[in-house]
Formats: C-alpha cells, structure tokens, sequence
C-alpha cells in the first residue's frame, strides 16, 4: 500500500531526508544561531548575522512576548527561535522538530545556556503536542512549507486548539504566487521535490488566510518578505561556496551541488517573483470578539 504522502510517518522521513544531513555542514553556510529561514534586512547591505538576529527579533516584537508567557515555535529547527524568546524575552518557551541532528543540537545549546526549566525542544510531531494547557503565543517559521494543502485545515485547527483566548499566532512561511496551488512551482520544482524537500507543497497567500479563517483564527497582520528571503539565500550560496571543499569533505560531491543549485535556484525564484513568503499575525479572539493587540505597529518598528 502507498503511504500516504501526509502521514506523520511520510513527513518524519521527509524531514529526516533534508534536515539530518549533518549540522556541520550546515553550519557551514548558516549564522553562528543556526537559522535557516528568511532573514530580515534593516539595512539593505546588511550582514547575514545581524539579519537573522533582527528577525528572530521581529517575530517577537509582533507576537508581543511578554515575561512568563509560554510559547510554542512549530518546526524549531535548530532552536534559535526558542532560545532567542527565552533570552531576550523572558517567556517559558516548547520548540518541537522531527530531526533527530537539530533535536540534539538545540538541547546542547539549551544545556550550555544554562536554560533548562524555561526552554525545551522535543522530537514531535506538532499534531502530538498536549492540549491541556494551551500556549499563550504560537510561532511557526519555515514549517508551513511541509504542511500540505490538504492539511491545512488541520494544522489551522490544531493552533486553534493550543492557544489561549487573545492568543497569537506567528506564521512565517513560502506561498506560491500562482493562483493554481500545488508543488513547488518556482522553475526548479521536480528538482526540488526529488533531491531536497520531498512532498513540500506551496499555496497562495489567499488561501492561508482562508484556511487560518475557517479555523477560527482571526489573521491580524500580514507582511510579504519576499525580497529579504531572496537576499537571504544569496548569502547562503556565497558562504557554501567560500566553503566547498569543507562541504565535499562533509557530505560529498552530489549533495553539496544539489544544495548549492537548490539555494541559488529558490533565489532566482524568489527574484522573479514566481515565490513569496509572508509573515502573517493571526488572532484567537476572546470570547467577547477582543483582541489585545495596539491600534498601531509601533511597538514592532521600534
């Protein structure tokens, strides 16, 4: 029988297939926080460390972290997110990942940090996380990639589920800018689906609002980052390069060409606009329609 390609078991082996390669090459080409998701340029010339930094940051900002609140990062990969809110916010923060490398990775890092008790990351599937106390504030950076249309519902519904009444929810992540959904469309998608992210599925931005919608989730604010991720993955392709023979040492010939090609092919993507990506704020109203967010954004562009 065929797996079913949005089962828990299919989306752990996918994320498995791109994310356990090894966190030294990775590390190669990343910021000394471990980010791999679209930077956030203040400064147009700016550097890829600071970028990362100010993003990380701007997600905080516009999920209004508070000291004591706790927190939620869907797909923390590396645990930057977490350890960032935690650090700098004063928040009680979950990251929860299905790689095993990034797993380890982040608990090291927690535990060097001397953060145990405020911050955790733990090997699960979001759809696995308890209920029974819900999140005061959600984040997902990067993740909704591997959603699938199908599962949106689902996964809209589970944020639902987890936040409190007045919660929020940050959810960061690429959307097609073709009005037919479906894979990744953006000149190299068999490429892609093939050799680098294995069953990645792109929307439309109209739909993520749509499906957030039907599940109760108020979208509140939404931003369109489309020329920093492209900026972003430039910076990545330059600092693989400087390092390829330490990549090809690391994980061989074919895998360092296939992600060099993958990066540079989802900037050019990101270039011409055939992909976006859009952080968009979402609301769970409290039971009298309230939100509790300012009337403005300054408390974000501070």
């Amino acid at each position: 029988m065929t797996q079913s390609p949005r089962s828990k078991e299919y989306d752990a082996r996918s994320i498995a297939h791109h994310y356990d390669v090894s966190n030294e090459f990775y590390a190669l080409f990343l910021d000394p926080l471990m980010v791999y998701t679209c930077a956030y340029y203040r400064d147009s010339d700016g550097k890829l460390e600071q970028a990362q930094e100010d993003k990380l940051d701007l997600v905080c900002r516009k999920l209004r972290l508070q000291p004591g609140e706790r927190v939620l990062d869907i797909g923390c990969g590396w645990g930057g997110l977490v350890l960032w809110a935690t650090q700098h916010h004063g928040v009680k923060a979950l990251g929860v990942t299905l790689s095993q490398e990034q797993h380890a990775y982040a608990t090291e890092r927690i535990g060097a940090l001397g953060l145990e008790g405020r911050c955790e990351v733990r090997m699960m599937d979001y759809r696995d996380v308890p209920e029974d106390q819900p999140f005061d504030k959600v984040a997902s950076v990067g993740m909704f990639e591997h959603v699938g249309k199908r599962n949106l519902p689902d996964y809209f519904g589970k944020i639902y589920r987890l936040l409190k009444p007045g919660g929020m929810v940050m959810n960061h992540g690429i959307t097609t800018n073709s009005l037919e959904d479906g894979a990744l469309a953006s000149g190299i998608g068999e490429f892609v689906e093939e050799y680098v992210f294995p069953g990645g599925e792109l929307v439309h931005i109209s739909r993520v609002l749509g499906a957030m919608s039907q599940q109760g989730l108020e979208p509140w604010d939404a931003e369109c980052l489309r020329a920093h991720y492209a900026k972003t993955l430039w910076h990545w392709v330059s600092r693989l390069e400087a390092r390829q023979e330490e990549a090809r040492r690391i994980v061989g010939e074919k895998r360092f060409r296939t992600w060099r090609i993958y990066m540079a092919g989802s900037a050019h993507a990101f270039d011409r606009g055939w992909i976006s990506i859009f952080q968009i704020l979402g609301t769970k109203p409290r039971t009298d329609g309230s939100v509790p967010y300012p009337l403005t954004r300054g408390h974000v562009y501070r």
